[in-house]
C-alpha cells in the first residue's frame, strides 16, 4: 500500500528521528511511504489562536501537498485531528471546502492506521522496560484512540506495560495555553509526573510530540531519569 505521510512541524523541526522511525514503522509495515516536501504546518496553532485567515493560508497548501486518493498517515493525533477538521475553515460550497471534506476520510493517526486499516497487532520490535501510555488529548477525545496504541505496545519484546490513574489527564501543553498560562500549564504537568516518577517507570510513550516536549521539558528540570519517546521510536526498535 502507498501512503502519504504527513510529518508535522514539531517533528520536522525538533525530533526528526521520530518522522524517521515513522517511516521505519510504515515501510516494515509493507508500505511505500510518500513524502511531499511542499507540506509545511497542519494549521493547527493559528486556528486555535483564533487567526484563521492565516490557519486557511497554511490549510491551502496542506491541501496541495496531500492531493490524491492515499492514504493520509500522520504520528500525531493533534495534527491528525487538525486535517480532518479542514473543511471548517473554509465556506460550504467553495472547492476548498469540497476538497477539504474528500482529504477527511483518508487522515489516519500512526496507531489507528497500522491497527484498524492495515489489521497489525504486533510489529517485530522489542524494547526492555517498564513504560506508561500518555493518552493525548485529539487522539483519546477527538479521534478515539486508545486501545489501538496500547495493543502494539504490549506485543512489543520485553515492553511492560504499566498503566497509571492519570493516563488521560491533560499534559498541560494544549499549544499556545502553555505559553499564555506557564504557571497553571505546570502545574498541570507536574501532577502527571508525580504519579509516573513514583510507579519507577523507564519511559512515558505518546503519539503527539508536542506532549512529550512538555513532559520531557518537566522531567529534565526536575532531573529525572524517566525517558519520553514516541510510539514511532519504541516501535521501530
Amino acid at each position: 500500500m502507498r501512503v502519504s505521510l504527513f510529518v508535522t512541524c514539531l517533528i520536522d523541526q525538533l525530533r526528526p528521528e521520530v518522522g524517521e522511525a515513522t517511516v521505519a514503522v510504515l515501510e516494515r509495515a509493507g508500505c511505500e511511504v510518500h513524502f511531499d516536501p511542499r507540506q509545511t504546518c497542519c494549521g493547527q496553532p493559528a486556528c486555535n489562536s483564533g487567526y484563521r485567515d492565516d490557519a486557511r493560508t497554511v490549510a491551502r497548501q496542506a491541501l496541495e501537498a496531500l492531493e490524491g486518493d492515499d492514504p493520509v498517515v500522520v504520528p500525531s493525533g493533534s495534527c491528525a485531528a487538525q486535517l480532518v477538521h479542514l473543511a471548517d475553515l473554509f465556506e460550504e460550497g467553495t472547492a476548498e471546502h469540497a476538497r477539504a471534506k474528500a482529504l477527511a476520510p483518508r487522515v489516519h493517526e500512526l496507531s489507528s492506521f497500522l491497527v484498524d486499516r492495515m489489521g497489525i497487532e504486533a510489529m517485530p520490535s522489542a524494547f526492555r522496560g517498564r513504560v506508561t501510555w500518555h493518552d493525548a488529548c485529539h487522539g483519546l477525545r477527538d479521534l478515539g484512540t486508545r486501545d489501538q496504541p496500547r495493543r502494539l505496545l504490549r506485543a512489543v519484546e520485553g515492553v511492560e506495560l504499566v498503566e497509571l490513574a492519570s493516563c488521560e489527564t491533560c499534559c498541560g501543553f494544549g499549544g499556545t495555553f502553555s505559553v499564555k498560562m506557564p504557571e497553571l500549564s505546570v502545574a498541570m504537568a507536574d501532577r502527571k509526573l508525580d504519579e509516573l516518577e513514583r510507579a519507577g517507570l523507564d519511559a512515558v510513550v505518546s503519539a503527539d510530540l508536542s506532549c512529550l516536549m512538555q513532559l520531557g521539558g518537566r522531567l529534565q528540570e526536575r532531573g529525572s531519569s524517566v525517558r519520553t519517546l514516541h510510539l514511532a521510536e519504541v516501535l521501530a526498535g
